[in-house]
């Protein structure tokens, strides 16, 4: 059962003020505003609702899904799906391309080294993890004490297989031990084509209206069978209409909604640009060795739709951040929650002025940003080879301390996941590894100069496309044997390893930790303290109504279908399966505008009038993409895979005048199913039927749209 925030509940709950508007929330399970969706939409989840909820949501790779049959089916989008259908792609067979639909269990391929989680239980541990800091410790040794704690927790917790993390909340204010069921035999059910999943391309990405079936389908396995599971999502008979109430249990990325007016414009004015240059040049790489021939461009489809679509998004944000009206209702909010905390003397006392405190940390940051970005975050050395090889090196040394004092992803609870990615046996692709590697060196060699030392390391006195080659030809770390042989020999394997990538990373590492250290002390331990200082001040004035930035953990929102009004036109709440034939034409039925085989074969036989995609006011954010998208009944109307372009800034700011997510209508999956892919078993297991024919239900009519159909 979860524990709830008893601390934290009996702080005030004084107004809302302008902290939270509108239907925003990305809410914790355990603290979800039941009042206030029953105040507005006459509906109010129960805690056996939520639970329920909680448990059938899990957590992908990159992403969000959820269960949705009790043999372990798992439904997703197909770009969260991408790097399975894409390793499973072997021997002239490309899944990407051509779909993948198998009619029986016994055809359906493990996809190798993925694993999803399901939360089953949340313990508080704020105090726990406050503890640990000791009177008179520097700000650097509070925040390695708190770091120690949160591995011992993790420790303890992760028995059995099961998966423990704690997660801090409002900036370091709170700190909830989260515990997960895993699922590491994954199979590849359904996939539909990529020009099917993306129709429309790059042009149309984070645009609305949208014609895309971005959706996919696993099954869990446990002891060779097909996963037993009691919590699933059931499928709705009827689907939406405009104006209903609807949720997303998902597990949004990372949000920006708390952080300071110095933490926004170091994002604004040196982050991002630095971000987006980086993107471009990437972009245009992968596209030139995409253009050699027909195998680069399969090898690097999915490397080029997701920098795209990073591009794009960064994009977004960033313009978020340049409107001044959002800066200023930023600094205003600021401004009052600083004057409330001057004028109560025992909070001023115990915070001091920690926005002060995070912007001498923000300065530190932008020195120190470049050489953490390009060494310890690998910037400088893309590709699976080289992260393999750092994370070989990094192993030896790590696993010789106290599981506690390492750094964090080489505790003992995390090392099941890290060496499942390590040991996984998806293809590795020799020419792409040096392409990407030799694009990275040349751009470490222009940011960080020619003269630095790390950079001359990296080159050994050659051109970054001579030092790639030298060392992805070089490397045997391609083949799982090596790495295995590696990582279990330790540290002697280590440093007799003449491979010339794990060679590199023994020369780079020391610098490496050093600037990832300096970052733990003096940014991150900072930013921590002090900002748990804020979020506890937010608490005293504003209670729990305002939700924490999202984490890449487990969220629930809620709004409702509704269309919006972009410069004086009013958009619709739908699109249907007929207007994505009418889209392809208007484009001259050109890539990414050309429908599939199967979608032209199958016109006549379809309903063209089925909703197809949809728009709703729930906040997300990036790694919503998979999420359900569910009615009061915890039924699946559709799942999110977009949000419209108006929605990015929803990463500082929710709005609902124009910014929308964006899903595939449940009633378009079941119709292409059906009627385009003859996916009859896969239809019939989401359903509850049997033969094509809807058990017998009074309720059970497709819900038709009531507005003007595009």
């Amino acid at each position: 059962m979860i524990k709830r925030f008893v601390l934290l509940l009996c702080l005030l709950t004084l107004g809302l003020g302008s902290f939270a508007r509108a239907d925003e929330g990305m809410w914790l399970f355990n603290a979800f505003p039941k009042d206030k969706v029953q105040a507005k939409y006459g509906f109010a989840p129960d805690r056996a609702w939520l639970d329920h909820v909680r448990l059938s949501s899990a957590r992908a790779p990159n992403g969000s899904s959820s269960f949705v049959s009790p043999d372990g089916l798992i439904f997703t989008n197909h770009h969260i799906a991408q790097e399975c259908i894409h390793d499973l792609s072997t021997n002239g067979k490309d899944y990407m391309k051509n779909g993948f639909y198998s009619p029986t269990r016994a055809e359906e391929p493990k996809c190798p080294g993925v694993e999803f989680v399901v939360l089953e239980d949340i313990d508080d541990v704020t105090t726990k993890v406050n503890a640990a800091v000791k009177p008179g410790m520097s700000t650097a040794d509070a925040g390695k004490a708190q770091r120690e704690e949160m591995s011992s927790l993790e420790k303890e917790c992760s028995i059995n297989g099961m998966r423990c993390d704690v997660v801090t909340l409002y900036s370091g204010a709170m700190y909830n031990l989260y515990k997960y069921k895993k699922y590491d035999d994954i199979r590849l059910v359904f996939a539909p084509e990529f020009d099917m999943a993306f129709f429309g391309g790059d042009p149309d990405n984070f645009e609305y209206p949208r014609y895309d079936l971005d959706i996919s389908f696993f099954r869990a396995y446990e002891n060779g069978e097909a996963a037993k599971i009691h919590d699933y999502l059931k499928w709705s008979p009827v689907g939406v209409k405009e104006g209903d109430l609807v949720f997303v249990s998902g597990h949004p990325g990372r949000t920006g909604r708390l952080l300071t007016v110095d933490q926004l414009s170091f994002l604004r004015d040196y982050q991002y640009p630095i971000q987006l240059k980086s993107y471009s040049r990437r972009i245009a790489m992968l596209q030139k060795f995409s253009a050699a021939s027909e195998e680069n461009a399969r090898e690097a489809e999915s490397d080029v739709f997701g920098l795209q679509n990073a591009f794009k998004a960064v994009t977004g944000y960033q313009d978020g951040l340049l409107d001044k009206d959002l800066m200023a209702t930023k600094a205003a909010d600021e401004k009052a929650l600083h004057n409330f905390v001057n004028s109560d003397a025992k909070l001023k006392a115990e915070f001091g002025d920690p926005w002060a405190e995070i912007a001498k940390a923000v300065d530190v940051q932008k020195q120190i940003y470049k050489p953490l970005g390009y060494l310890d975050n690998l910037g400088g050395f893309r590709g699976d080879l080289a992260r393999d090889a750092r994370d070989i090196v990094r192993a030896a040394e790590e696993k010789q301390k106290p599981s506690n004092q390492r750094i964090r992803g080489f505790q003992d609870s995390a090392l099941p996941t890290l060496e499942q990615r390590l040991f996984s046996t998806a293809p590795i692709y020799k020419s792409l590894e040096q392409a990407l590697l030799a694009e990275s060196l040349a751009e470490m060699q222009d940011v960080l100069g020619a003269d630095n030392a790390d950079v001359k390391k990296a080159l050994a006195g050659k051109t970054p496309d001579e030092r790639a080659k030298e060392l992805i030809s070089g490397t045997k770390l391609d083949d799982v044997a090596v790495r295995k042989q590696l990582y279990e020999g330790g540290e002697a394997a280590v440093k007799a390893s003449n491979d010339p990538l794990i060679v590199l990373m023994r020369q780079i590492d020391p610098d490496a930790r050093a600037i990832r250290q300096r970052n733990e002390d003096e940014v991150e331990s900072v930013l921590r303290r002090d900002g748990g200082y804020i979020g506890k001040a937010l608490f005293a004035k504003e209670g729990l109504k305002v939700p924490p930035d999202a984490t890449f953990t487990l969220r629930l929102s809620y709004g409702a279908v509704e269309g919006y009004k972009l410069n004086g036109k009013n958009v619709p709440w739908f699109t249907t399966m007929g207007g994505a034939y009418k889209h392809a034409a208007e484009h001259g039925s050109k890539p990414p505008y050309q429908l599939p085989e199967s979608w032209l074969k199958a016109k006549s036989s379809i309903d063209l009038n089925t909703p197809f995609d949809t728009v709703s006011t729930p906040d997300i954010i990036g790694g919503n993409s998979g999420s359900p998208v569910i009615n009061k009944n915890a039924e699946v109307v559709g799942i999110v895979f977009d949000g419209n372009i108006e929605s990015l800034p929803w990463n500082f700011e929710y709005s609902d005048k124009v910014a929308r997510s964006v899903e595939v209508d449940s009633r378009a999956i079941i119709e292409s199913l059906r009627k385009i892919y003859h996916a009859d078993a896969l239809a019939n297991e989401l359903t509850g039927t049997e033969g094509g024919a809807m058990k017998p239900n009074p309720q059970n009519k497709m819900r038709k749209p009531v507005n003007k159909q595009q």
